[in-house]
């Protein structure tokens, strides 16, 4: 599982790339594409196989005076990816990535993370709506030995979230030893639906991410220069903790609630046989109706939730392929062996939920971010408007309950991503055209895909929290990226 031979660029090529100059793409791939991460020397006791998937355990809330509270423990652990050597990673009450967290509309909670490292981590709810003083930014450090909670009332749509460190300048190495889970949002809509929500049986979370091991079977995260600039990419894709893990499902309809851990790898999603399955939800709401696909596209912190039809498939196995569409390298992400029991759903409404319209004229002002690199052949700096982040100064100020487009163009020869917290948008239009915005992607988002020198609109209105004092980031989320300050910040008033 190598991936392929280093490209060897000339200084000049390699300051052009720095520079985001000398290239342009019209597709989704990227004409020029980057460089890949060194091959490792790969341990020859091998990568553990073809386990039963393992299911992040869905915690169970201690009730405090009327508040759900959830203990977490961030803590050093040691996981095993191969069968003859102990990988050190970071974990959440567990040796790798963190159990599930259950939220209700409508439900006080309180997330409580203890962090047992030997260094200070933060804890971000990505795609929570909530106050800035618990969106567990940068600016919400938690000490070594100190626990911060994070106590709000759960305000917002059915959808699939997550948690992961946001401390600046250490996000990605964090996130890549594992720090990381999911929130499942309810409501009231979302359970009326005869969908598979049977968590664990047949609506099941998986993790998706890539990663680079030593040779002595460790993380090894050690991004050169060239790597920062177009993202820290491996050659080994694990899900949920495992390489290439089982599932046995019955024959019926089957819920994956798909998300990208990685650091910068974009994933196409599809099953070996090229089969169709419906896309239900896309980051932060169910889509209005479900989306025939052959495949999805998911870049760094983007979710899906796919439905795939098993009826047919009694006695049988179906595969779930992953490609990196960057590298074009390609891996099994999970093999689903089909029982022969039927499943408790097998047939999707054809309606799922009502949306606000996309309607442009709504907006009072539109703000305008370009993305791009600059630098020469030492550190790398990536900036928004020209300004590398800078957590002394607020870039934006918004007003409450006001309705913007944000005008996101990504100027360089590469591809980023754009990534708001606080609350969803809904994309308008692609360089220019609504035809462009795919029908998956009309859901309620808080990450969206923005391919080399392309353009993305969107309309965001900020509710129910202001605050002067509190700041919320908007950055691009390949992991690097954020790091080397293509981030800012702004607070609603």
């Amino acid at each position: 599982m190598r991936r392929r031979d280093f490209l060897t660029y000339s200084a000049a090529t390699s300051f052009l790339l720095l520079t985001g100059c000398g290239g342009s793409s019209n597709d989704n791939t990227n004409n020029t594409t980057p460089p890949p991460s060194p091959p490792p020397t790969t341990p020859s006791t091998g990568l553990i196989t073809g386990e039963a998937l393992a299911i992040p355990t869905l915690l169970d809330p201690t009730p405090v005076n009327g508040v759900k509270q959830f203990d977490l423990a961030i803590e050093e652990a040691t996981h095993k990816f191969y069968y003859e050597f102990d990988t050190n990673t970071f974990g959440i009450n567990a040796t790798y990535l963190g159990p599930t967290l259950l939220l209700r509309q409508g439900e006080q909670v309180s997330i409580n993370f203890t962090n047992n490292l030997a260094e200070t981590t933060t804890m971000h709810g990505h795609g929570m709506h909530l106050p800035a003083v618990m969106d567990g930014g940068p600016h919400q450090l938690i000490g070594v030995g100190e626990t911060w909670q994070a106590q709000y009332t759960v305000n917002q749509k059915a959808c699939t979230n997550w948690y992961h460190p946001h401390e600046m300048g250490k996000t990605a190495e964090h996130v890549y030893q594992g720090l990381a889970g999911l929130i499942i949002i309810e409501d009231e809509e979302s359970q009326a639906l005869d969908l598979p929500k049977t968590y664990g049986v047949d609506d099941i979370p998986l993790v998706v991410q890539d990663r680079v091991f030593d040779n002595a079977g460790q993380f090894s995260y050690t991004p050169t220069n060239q790597q920062i600039m177009q993202g820290y990419r491996g050659e080994n894709f694990i899900t949920n903790g495992q390489v290439a893990p089982v599932f046995n499902a019955k024959a019926g309809l089957l819920r994956l609630r798909l998300l990208n851990g990685s650091n910068a790898g974009v994933y196409h999603f599809s099953f070996a046989d090229n089969r169709q399955f419906q896309q239900i939800a896309t980051d932060n709401s169910l889509l209005e109706q479900p989306v025939t696909l052959t495949s999805v596209r998911l870049s760094p912190g983007e979710r899906a939730e796919i439905v795939v039809d098993l009826a047919n498939d009694a006695s049988n196995s179906v595969v779930l392929n992953v490609l990196e569409s960057i590298d074009q390298r390609s891996a099994t992400a999970l093999t689903i062996t089909v029982n022969n029991e039927t499943a408790p759903v097998t047939s999707l409404p054809t309606s799922l939920t009502t949306l606000a319209a996309v309607d442009p004229s709504q907006a009072s002002n539109t703000r305008t971010f370009t993305l791009e690199g600059m630098g020469n052949m030492g550190n790398p700096v990536l900036t928004i408007n020209n300004q590398a982040m800078d957590m002394t100064v607020i870039n934006e100020t918004v007003p409450l309950d006001q309705t913007e487009i944000w005008e996101i163009t990504n100027t360089m020869n590469m591809p980023h991503n754009f990534h708001i917290h606080a609350t969803h948008f809904q994309v308008i239009d692609r360089n220019g055209s609504t035809a462009q915005v795919a029908d998956n992607e009309k859901g309620y988002k808080d990450t969206v895909f923005i391919p080399a020198g392309e353009t993305v609109r969107f309309l965001v209105t900020m509710t129910d929290y202001a605050d002067a004092n509190g700041k919320y980031m908007y950055h691009c989320h390949f992991l690097e990226h954020e790091d080397a300050g293509m981030m800012g910040q702004f607070v609603v008033v």
